[in-house]
């Protein structure tokens, strides 16, 4: 079993590299391939990140910019799929950073947002604030623990994974996930 197994990841590691190549060679429809093979996964560590399907939509479009420039510098020691996730992880990391300078900056005109309700009597404002509160808390996260607890906690990745990704080990992936668990809870307990 073992021994299918490696024969199946290495036709899969050849695939990846044939494709890679027929994408720098200039191949009509090899970097489409690309694109359906990885998009969605891309897509939903990028809403995740952002909370936001619109922003996470523009930015997408971005990473595969930027994966089409680079794609020269991607040398095969990692998988694609990991190469990418570390690319997007990288370009997410930047927007939340230059959207967290913005929001800085943003006015306090959330005291109107609490005088909207619903026909049902629902408070959509606090919905709506709950959810900012918890964007807030994640926005003062540490990047590495904000990146490891998305990763690991929200994407369902393993450890391993998460360390291949963020370049890191996989021990300091395993404290950054706790790190940033303690920190939401105290977060979000004092926003209650």
């Amino acid at each position: 079993m073992s021994g299918q197994r490696g024969v199946t990841m290495a036709t899969s590691k050849e695939t990846e590299l044939d494709l890679v190549e027929r994408c720098r060679r200039g191949e009509v429809g090899a970097f489409e391939t690309l694109y359906r093979q990885h998009s969605g996964r891309l897509f939903s560590l990028a809403v995740r990140m952002l909370g936001n399907p619109a922003d996470a939509e523009d930015l997408l479009q971005e990473i595969f910019l930027s994966a089409h420039r680079k794609l020269e510098s991607f040398r095969g020691e990692s998988a694609l799929g990991t190469w990418l996730y570390r690319l997007a992880m990288n370009q997410i990391l930047d927007h939340v950073r230059s959207r967290a300078a913005r929001t800085s900056q943003m006015t306090d005109g959330l005291d109107d947002a609490t005088l909207l309700a619903d026909a049902s009597g629902h408070r959509l404002a606090d919905r709506a604030i709950a959810r900012i509160d918890l964007e807030r808390a994640l926005g003062e996260l540490p990047e590495g623990c904000r990146a490891a607890f998305v990763l690991h906690d929200v994407e369902g990745l393993e450890h391993r994974e998460v360390s291949e990704v963020l370049g890191i080990a996989e021990g300091t992936s395993k404290s950054q996930v706790h790190k940033a668990r303690l920190r939401l809870r105290g977060l979000l307990r004092r926003n209650v």
